[in-house]
């Protein structure tokens, strides 16, 4: 390739680079207080007219050295600041992520202190309540997935259900930890806007707030019997329990893409011997079903369309309300029960 080319290609790969790490930069000063949010905004604008002239000095070749020397130190200041953005798990929790599950794990008994089971009249009017339970792996029967869809057939909320002998069932939804005024906002998600959280609950809670309580939007809740060796559903179960515990002794940021509701699954799972590999299904989390489906975790020889219609929960579950065998009842005509 002559010289001339090559020098254009790279300063086409500058100004990329460039415009990534202005773009990138940007987002992390906006997000970056809830309480000033015009001082954000004005250094977020700074960042970005300094990242907009310092593309526009590379491509038009007049001091593009200077100017990438000034942006690297900018950027450089912006970096450290970036990294003594630390998480806790001390702020002023919104009351449905107050509390912070724990296990205490003895062999094969496994006690969870703060199970969540809220007693909702709405979505925001609740009665907080928790218990304490000991569950005993080698009662282990079953492992579901739930995948809750509210935006389309390529988003889903999943969390997994470990079914024990005698009807107990211990759902753990992966969430944000949101303080109190604070809402859901995906790109915030990438900005240390929240602690990563393991919801661990009832089953009437976590599922029933799904099916019967959110309204704005609506949710479709599924729930899929996973298939494979119940020694693998007890070693992802204490999987589960040592990451609850280490987030209660050092608390980390959920993130929209690399540490969220289904990554979070995905990673837990990799201590199995032949774990599902990854792919970009884990990433669009929606298809994540019709994915395990295809690699023979999901009732094998069923076409994917009936589990779906099967599994679909939301008329089962507004039925059987608040009942003691809500777990069962919702599970009624499931393949692989």
């Amino acid at each position: 390739m002559p010289r001339r080319a090559l020098c254009i290609a790279g300063r086409v790969l500058l100004v990329l680079l460039v415009s990534g790490v202005t773009a990138w930069g940007a987002l992390a000063l906006l997000y970056s207080s809830t309480t000033n949010a015009l001082a954000s905004a004005v250094l977020a604008g700074a960042f970005l007219l300094c990242g907009l002239l310092t593309a526009l000095a590379v491509g038009a070749r007049r001091r593009a050295r200077a100017a990438v020397t000034g942006f690297a130190l900018l950027f450089a200041v912006l970096l450290g600041w970036w990294s003594g953005i630390e998480p806790s798990n001390d702020r002023d929790w919104q009351p449905d992520v107050a509390r912070l599950a724990h296990a205490e794990i003895k062999g094969d008994r496994v006690t969870v202190r703060n199970v969540r089971n809220f007693a909702y009249r709405s979505e925001t009017d609740y009665t907080p309540h928790y218990y304490d339970r000991t569950y005993d792996l080698g009662k282990l029967r079953s492992v579901d997935l739930i995948a809750v869809y509210w935006m389309g057939p390529a988003i889903a909320h999943t969390i997994l259900s470990f079914g024990f002998e005698g009807g107990d069932q211990l759902a753990i939804s992966i969430e944000t930890r949101k303080e109190r005024g604070e809402t859901y906002s995906t790109t915030r998600g990438f900005f240390k806007q929240y602690e990563l959280h393991y919801v661990v609950a009832d089953e009437r809670d976590v599922v029933r707030l799904r099916t019967s309580y959110r309204k704005d939007p609506p949710e479709d809740v599924y729930v899929y019997r996973l298939h494979g060796p119940l020694e693998n559903g007890r070693r992802v179960f204490l999987q589960y329990m040592q990451r609850i515990n280490d987030l209660q002794a050092r608390p980390e940021f959920y993130n929209t893409l690399i540490d969220n509701c289904t990554t979070g699954i995905w990673m837990n799972a990799r201590i199995n011997p032949g774990h599902v590999p990854l792919s970009w299904k884990v990433f669009a989390s929606g298809y994540l079903p019709e994915y395990l489906h295809g690699v023979g975790m999901l009732a094998p020889g069923v076409p994917f369309a009936e589990l779906q219609r099967l599994g679909y929960i939301n008329p089962r579950a507004r039925a059987a309300g608040d009942a003691e065998d809500f777990s069962r009842l919702i599970r009624v005509g499931l393949p692989g029960q």
